[in-house]
């Protein structure tokens, strides 16, 4: 399985998707660079697929994973109700403008209602 490193060591970089999915899935829309958004956009997907499976494994592969007891309980009950009929595809990636200060490409990425 490939990914991207986004220059950032492997505990750096595993740390800061957890704290950027676990904020993606508790405001459903959030402002981020286009590879980093990519990256995410994976992830995201796997938790609310794990939202929708519903059983106590799922529950505690999710809660290992997000930052937050909250959005688990939001990933599970809200959020897997709503994608019960979808079968993937429940983020959308939009691309936006280029930051000011490095002229790095930005992205929002957003939970699909």
């Amino acid at each position: 399985m490939s990914y991207r490193r986004l220059g950032l060591r492997s505990d750096h970089r595993r740390a800061m998707l957890r704290n950027v999915v676990t904020s993606l899935l508790e405001k459903e829309k959030i402002i981020t660079t286009e590879t980093r958004a990519k990256e995410i956009k994976r992830i995201a997907e796997k938790m609310i697929t794990l939202g929708k499976r519903g059983d106590l494994h799922a529950r505690r592969q999710a809660a290992s994973y997000l930052m937050s007891e909250t959005v688990v309980q939001k990933l599970f009950s809200d959020l897997a109700e709503r994608y019960n009929e979808r079968q993937g595809g429940y983020t959308r990636i939009i691309k936006t403008s280029y930051r000011k200060g490095d002229g790095a490409p930005m992205a929002i990425i957003e939970l699909i209602d």
